[in-house]
């Protein structure tokens, strides 16, 4: 949200998820050697945008961080090749027009968070935080119909192309974390009934993303109950809350957010 290659065995995904399993707090998946490139498409939340430790080489506008989760999994599969082409802000047409050309026939994994920008959400944000219940819930309103709408086309031309360009990838299409966990420690801010309203915008956008993607034969990976009890006013939140200095870089995950929230969903599914 501006204000958005690779066949492992199967033995090595069983053994990784029994340990993981066994011992979350310590557990951690052995790097392994995968077959075929791998190429990150999306949005801020692939890019990193609010992680820190941005790559000099991404420019200021698209906040490619060393701490995403995909840069975290390309150092852990060592992949024939790496390609990191999220960028912060990035909507599904935007994805389209300027990422896929790193996509080929080698092409082995795909993965890719849009959707977010595509729906006004940072406007959204801003008008539940300024309007009350009424203008959140009107703003909220706006937003699920262009889910419903454009959106669902959006991602269906996008799909299409990512399949027609990288034939054998397996793609995966990670969704978005609830914002904000009710009941919190959050003393200032939106009160609970906005924040709930938000969370249920989140959960219609990843329904949204999740069929479009199964229509199209992609894996999608919901991070939702890896972020439960992190959330914005939580007690250890991986999210950021609003950062008047860092504006662009509200509402997104934190280095452990990508690491310890994102990472573990994608290395269990790819």
């Amino acid at each position: 949200m501006r204000h958005p290659r690779i066949a492992a065995g199967a033995c090595s995904l069983l053994l990784a998820a029994a340990c993981a399993f066994a011992n979350p707090a310590t557990a951690q998946v052995a790097p392994s050697t995968v077959a075929g490139g791998y190429v990150a498409l999306g949005d801020s939340y692939s890019s990193g945008a609010g992680a820190g430790d941005y790559l000099a080489a991404s420019g200021k506008e698209c906040k490619r961080s060393s701490r995403a989760f995909p840069v975290l999994w390309a150092e852990a599969h060592t992949p024939a090749s790496f390609t990191f082409a999220a960028c912060n802000g990035a909507d599904a047409d935007e994805v389209l027009t300027e990422q896929l050309g790193h996509l080929s026939s080698h092409t082995g994994l795909v993965t890719l968070t849009v959707g977010g920008s595509d729906t006004g959400f940072v406007g959204v944000i801003a008008a539940c935080s300024l309007g009350g219940a009424k203008g959140c819930l009107s703003a909220v309103s706006r937003a699920r119909t262009i889910m419903d709408g454009s959106l669902s086309g959006s991602l269906d031309r996008l799909y299409t192309a990512i399949r027609n360009r990288a034939p054998t990838a397996r793609v995966v299409v990670l969704g978005y974390p609830h914002l904000y966990h009710l009941q919190g420690a959050c003393a200032l801010g939106l009160p609970d009934g906005e924040r709930a309203t938000l969370n249920d915008a989140v959960d219609h956008l990843n329904t949204v993303i999740v069929r479009r993607a199964r229509a199209h034969g992609f894996t999608f990976a919901d991070v939702t109950a890896a972020f439960a009890g992190h959330e914005i006013c939580s007690s250890r939140p991986w999210l950021r809350g609003v950062d008047v200095l860092a504006i662009t870089e509200s509402y997104h995950p934190t280095a452990p957010g990508q690491s310890l929230g994102y990472l573990p969903v994608l290395t269990r599914l790819s």
